[in-house]
């Protein structure tokens, strides 16, 4: 089993590399082993290409291998044409005759049929290495085909005392991030694929709520503008990403700006999450304000939590959010400062 982990391992790490480029489909990785020795390794790059398990044995040089090499994939391989042939197809074509799998695949159109469909054709079939570890890399991916929703996580920044914000109604907000701990915030939105705040944070602050400060792709936005208050020449209305804006007045769509129509007296959260999800945002960071995140928090509707502490004393201002149904928390000094990593009670 040693062996098995060990390559699978290696799955894991090249699937990483396709995080920020690959959703809504899933990370997923490969390594094909013959005699003893790595052969092939692929990982998905990004959405609507090739598949993990195509690019590895498109690295193969002698293709004559395979038919006595065993393939790793860290997700059942798919048994189904959506953007791309069936994966199971290629592994039967080109004769491989084992293959080790981490964890069965959530999506209805596959789960359980590839592993079937493989075994069907003779090979043998393992299933189930490092699962937790394999499950823990798509958790976004399972969140949305199970729970129909995104993947939640909550960012905030807090002072020593316990606060977010100094009480203002305009004016800069109190400085708790450092230049640093900033760039890692770009970093996880590269990483994510909506980004929320509310109106207060929209009017207050007046956020760009891209990834300026890091290379990739900018989240959708995703603004709770029940009213209609943020002016049209705020930064979130700028060209720079995809922009959803829930309110109760305008249901439309201009250029990159989509205006939502929600019912804020019931079932708020749950039907912006539908929504959300219907519009292939499979995971969303909410970054504020304190209601907003409270909301969510009350509601326990969320997944992980990142809070960075400051050594900055405010005395008064907006109290931190309470976090509540946490049992997983660890903490960790980035970029000098300690961040507070937390995972919800049931969460996948």
């Amino acid at each position: 089993m040693e062996r098995e982990e060990k390559y699978m391992q290696r799955c894991i790490e090249l699937a990483q590399h396709g995080l920020g480029h690959v959703s809504p489909n899933p990370m997923v990785g490969a390594v094909i082993v013959c005699d003893g020795l790595i052969i092939g390794e692929g990982y998905h790059r990004k959405c609507g290409e090739a598949h993990a398990e195509v690019n590895a044995i498109r690295s193969v040089k002698d293709q004559s291998l395979l038919k006595r090499s065993t393939i790793y994939v860290s997700l059942e391989p798919c048994s189904h044409y959506g953007k791309t042939p069936p994966c199971v197809d290629l592994i039967i074509e080109k004769e491989i005759p084992r293959i080790v799998i981490g964890c069965q695949d959530p999506f209805s159109k596959v789960a359980g049929n590839g592993i079937r469909k493989l075994r069907d054709a003779n090979r043998e079939v393992i299933v189930g290495v490092m699962e937790k570890e394999c499950r823990n890399l798509i958790r976004t991916f399972i969140t949305a085909h199970t729970l129909h929703r995104p993947y939640i996580t909550l960012k905030w920044a807090q002072s020593a005392d316990g606060f977010i914000d100094k009480k203002r109604t305009s004016g800069q907000a109190a400085k708790l991030s450092t230049d640093l701990t900033t760039l890692l915030v770009h970093k996880r939105r590269v990483e994510i694929d909506g980004i929320m705040v509310g109106t207060h944070t929209a009017l207050l602050d007046n956020p760009s709520l891209t990834v300026r400060h890091w290379y990739g792709n900018n989240p959708t936005r995703i603004i709770i503008d029940k009213l209609l208050e943020v002016s049209n020449d705020a930064a979130i209305y700028n060209r720079e990403a995809p922009t959803i804006i829930l309110n109760t007045i305008r249901e439309e769509r201009c250029n990159n700006i989509e205006y939502l129509k929600v019912d804020f007296n019931q079932n708020f959260i749950s039907e912006v999450l539908t929504l959300l999800y219907q519009r292939n945002i499979h995971s969303l960071m909410i970054e504020g304000g304190a209601i907003l995140l409270q909301s969510f928090i009350d509601a326990e509707i969320w997944d992980e939590a990142f809070v960075e502490l400051s050594n900055l004393f405010l005395e008064e201002g907006v109290s931190a959010p309470y976090l509540k149904g946490a049992i997983d928390m660890s903490c960790e000094k980035q970029f000098g400062v300690d961040i507070l990593h937390y995972k919800r009670q049931n969460a996948i």
